[in-house]
């Protein structure tokens, strides 16, 4: 009655429904399945922000061969004697700097692909 004064079509007024009708109807659970395109839009953006900001560490992990094998032909041409040595610890760093960067790399790939 309410709604005819202000010419709504009744169709858009809310209808109230008892609660085991709203719960079991088919309308409740396919409205629950869609989402909007800005809402689409934002959470692909962030997506594309978080695997940004997980391959800086690939940046970093180069950072730190670079530094792990530098420090290695510093070692070396202090000491020559002790190349084998020094050679194991240049191994062991980057191999741990490798996978960090891989393990960032892989963190990057599964925000895109897997969420």
């Amino acid at each position: 009655m309410y709604a005819q004064r202000l010419a709504i079509p009744v169709s858009r007024c809310l209808v109230l429904r008892p609660i085991s009708a709203r719960i079991f109807s088919s309308e409740t659970f396919t409205q629950g399945l869609h989402t909007s395109a800005l809402r689409k839009d934002i959470d692909s953006a962030a997506k594309y922000i978080g695997a940004g900001a997980a391959t800086i560490g690939v940046a970093g992990s180069g950072a730190g061969i670079g530094n792990c094998f530098g420090s290695l032909v510093i070692g070396y041409a202090r000491n020559p004697s002790l190349k084998q040595q020094l050679f194991s610890y240049a191994i062991m760093g980057f191999a741990l700097s490798e996978a960090m960067g891989l393990f960032c790399l892989a963190m990057a790939f599964m925000i895109l692909f897997a969420f």
